[in-house]
């Protein structure tokens, strides 16, 4: 997908198809939804750290193809509002940490205004955040007024049996087999969310191709030491 205002690469593995959906089947079906081009506008997606939204954020733009964008707002809070000048004409614009600019006087002005043509031009806009619109901490009424009108989706925590499925559903994504024990003992013996352990089935997926070894619980014993 090209990047024609900011020059980011979405991650190869966010896709739909690698995203465990349980609990958040409606949320998932909306942003498939919305990258078709059928979205009412868009909608604001939130939840704790590591539950997905990056992810479904850039599946989102992964499946929309070349008229959106995708925009990791902590990443540029000193680059200044002015990163988001043109991206207007996008008809999908993906911002993942929305409220990393809430109380930004500068920021709210720009993001009102983005709302605004994004909606006139019949576009979508998808945000994320780690809290409702309403809960936000942002001081512009307007703006909140704007975002509290998208559709709200909180996304749901995984239990640990539902931690082990996501694994392997991600393992398989990478052409490789994570055994349901292997998967397991990840979950008892790394930490605990998400993030930490997608980092450690990376690692494991270059290990078991450099030996030429599967994912049995020895093996993942002797690359992790633990």
């Amino acid at each position: 997908m090209s990047q024609l205002v900011l020059p980011l690469r979405l991650a190869d593995h966010a896709v739909f198809d690698s995203f465990f959906a349980l609990g958040n089947e409606t949320l998932v079906a909306t942003l498939r939804e919305v990258a078709a081009g059928r979205g009412d506008h868009g909608c604001w997606l939130w939840g704790a750290p590591a539950t997905g939204k990056t992810h479904l954020l850039q599946a989102v733009c992964d499946r929309a193809g070349d008229g959106s964008v995708y925009v990791p707002l902590s990443m540029f809070v000193s680059a200044g509002p002015a990163i988001l000048d043109g991206l207007a004409g996008r008809q999908l614009v993906c911002i993942d940490d929305v409220d990393a600019v809430a109380g930004d006087a500068d920021w709210e002005v720009v993001l009102f205004d983005l709302y605004n043509q994004i909606v006139d031009a019949g576009g979508q806009l998808v945000v994320s955040a780690s809290s409702a619109p309403r809960e936000s901490a942002f001081e512009l009424a307007d703006l909140r007024s704007r975002l509290s009108r998208l559709p709200v989706f909180q996304l749901q925590s995984l239990d640990d049996e539902q931690r082990v499925a996501a694994l392997q559903l991600r393992a398989m994504h990478r052409g490789l087999k994570l055994p349901g024990e292997t998967a397991r003992y990840l979950l008892k013996r790394s930490k605990r969310d998400m993030a930490s352990l997608f980092d450690v089935l990376d690692k494991l997926d270059l290990e078991s191709l450099r030996a030429q070894r599967r994912l049995t619980i020895p093996f993942v014993r002797d690359v992790l030491q633990l």
